[in-house]
C-alpha cells in the first residue's frame, strides 16, 4: 500500500533542541506491519520527559529525535491484525510506550505489566523496536505504533484533554489505583503541576475521603482547591506542617524530585502501613533518609512507571464517566519550540497540548 502522506515533525538534533531549537524535518517511521496503526496527529501533549530527552538529561539521546508521547488523532491506516477493533477513521491515542515483547513466556507482558517488560520495552520516542528501527513521537504530522499500544478515545473526552492523560494522567492514576485510593483513604499529592494536578483530579474521582495538595509555596493554593483538593500544604510557608499533619495520610504520590525534597517530613505524614510512591523522574538524586522512617510505622517506599494498556483504557473511561476536566492550554504545533521553552520555565497551568490545526 502506498501512502499519500509524509511523516514530518519537530526534530531535536542536539542538546540545544530544548532551548527552542528543534527543526521541522521529514523522518522515516518503523516499517509498517499488519499489527500497526498510522495516526494523523491532531493533538500532542508536552511532557517533562520531552524536555529531559531533548537535552539528554537522563542519558544520551539518539538524535535526531522527535519527542511527544501524549498523542491523539485519527487512524488513517490500520493493519489487518490490529487489536482493540480499531478501524480507519477512529479517534485514537498513544501514550509513553510503543511496544513490548508480548511473548507468552514474558512474566511482565502476560501479567498486564507491559511497561516493565525486560525483553524489548520500546518507548514512543528515542527508543528502538525489536527490528532495530527508531521510534518517533508526536510533535509531528503522523505517528506509527503497534496497535497493542493504541487506544480508542471515548467520545465524551475532548482530544486536547485526553492527550495529556495518556502519559501525565496514567502516571498518577496507576499508583493511585494500585495502592487502594478510594473511599476510606486519605491521599497526598506532592507537586501539583502537570502530573500532580491529574493526581488531585483522579484521587477525587476515585472517591478518596480526603485529598491534600502539597507544594513548596502558596502560589498554587487557590488553583489546587479549585481542582477539588480538600486541603493544601505549603512546605516552605506553613509553619510546623509536618507535625500538624503527622499520621494523617494513607498514601502519598510524589510527582517531583530534588535533593532538597523533605522526604523525612513526608514520611511523618503517613499513617501506620502507609505508602509513599515516587513517580517524578529526576536528573539528580533523592535525599538521604533514615530507615527508621519506614521501620517505625511499617511504611512502604515504592515507585511507579507510566501505566499498562489496560490501565490507560480504564483511566480514559473513568475520565469520561466522571467528566474529569484537566487544566489544559492549547498551543499551535507550529509554535512547539516556544511552548517547550515555556514548559521548561514552569509557565504551564497545568499542561500544554500542541494542536495541528490543519489536521483537526
Amino acid at each position: 500500500m502506498s501512502n499519500d502522506y509524509k511523516f514530518e515533525g519537530w526534530l531535536g538534533l542536539d542538546k540545544d533542541a530544548a532551548e527552542g531549537k528543534m527543526q521541522w524535518k521529514e523522518f522515516e517511521p518503523k516499517p509498517f506491519t499488519e499489527n500497526d496503526v498510522d495516526i494523523k496527529i491532531t493533538h500532542c501533549g508536552i511532557c517533562g520527559s520531552d524536555i529531559h530527552t531533548l537535552r539528554s538529561g537522563w542519558f544520551p539521546t539518539q538524535y535526531p529525535c522527535c519527542v511527544g508521547h501524549e498523542i491523539v488523532g485519527r487512524a488513517v491506516r490500520v493493519g489487518n491484525k490490529a487489536e482493540r477493533g480499531i478501524k480507519v477513521g477512529d479517534r485514537v491515542g498513544v501514550g509513553a510506550q510503543a511496544d513490548s515483547c508480548l511473548k507468552p513466556d514474558c512474566e511482565e507482558c502476560t501479567s498486564g505489566l507491559e511497561q516493565y517488560c525486560t525483553n524489548s520495552m520500546c518507548s514512543t520516542y528515542n527508543s528502538n523496536f525489536a527490528d532495530g528501527s527508531k521510534s518517533y513521537g508526536g510533535y509531528a504530522t503522523y505517528n506509527r505504533t503497534p496497535s497493542h499500544f493504541v487506544f480508542k478515545i471515548p467520545d465524551a473526552l475532548d482530544s486536547a484533554d485526553a492527550a495529556p492523560m495518556l502519559c501525565g494522567g496514567v502516571t498518577v492514576y496507576s499508583p493511585l489505583k494500585k495502592n487502594g485510593a478510594g473511599p476510606g483513604k486519605k491521599v497526598g499529592i506532592v507537586g501539583v503541576g502537570g502530573l500532580g494536578h491529574f493526581g488531585v483530579l483522579f484521587a477525587k474521582a476515585l472517591g478518596c475521603d480526603k485529598v491534600v495538595g502539597i507544594s513548596r509555596s502558596n502560589q498554587k493554593r487557590d488553583d489546587v482547591l479549585k481542582l477539588g483538593a480538600d486541603e493544601y500544604i505549603s512546605t516552605e510557608e506553613d509553619k510546623d506542617w509536618a507535625t500538624k499533619h503527622a499520621r494523617t495520610l494513607d498514601l502519598i504520590v510524589c510527582t517531583v524530585s530534588s535533593p532538597k525534597l523533605p522526604l523525612m517530613d513526608y514520611m511523618q505524614m503517613l499513617r501506620t502501613n502507609g505508602k509513599f510512591v515516587q513517580v517524578g523522574a529526576p536528573e539528580d538524586i533523592l535525599p538521604n533518609f533514615s530507615a527508621f522512617a519506614f521501620i517505625g510505622k511499617g511504611v512502604t517506599f515504592g515507585g511507579s512507571l507510566i501505566g499498562a494498556p489496560h490501565e490507560i483504557e480504564e483511566m480514559l473511561q473513568l475520565a469520561a464517566d466522571k467528566k474529569i476536566k484537566p487544566w489544559i492550554e492549547q498551543r499551535p504545533m507550529k509554535e512547539a519550540n516556544k511552548a517547550v521553552v515555556d514548559m521548561a520555565d514552569g509557565k504551564a497551568r497545568y499542561r500544554y497540548c500542541l494542536v495541528n490545526e490543519e489536521s483537526k
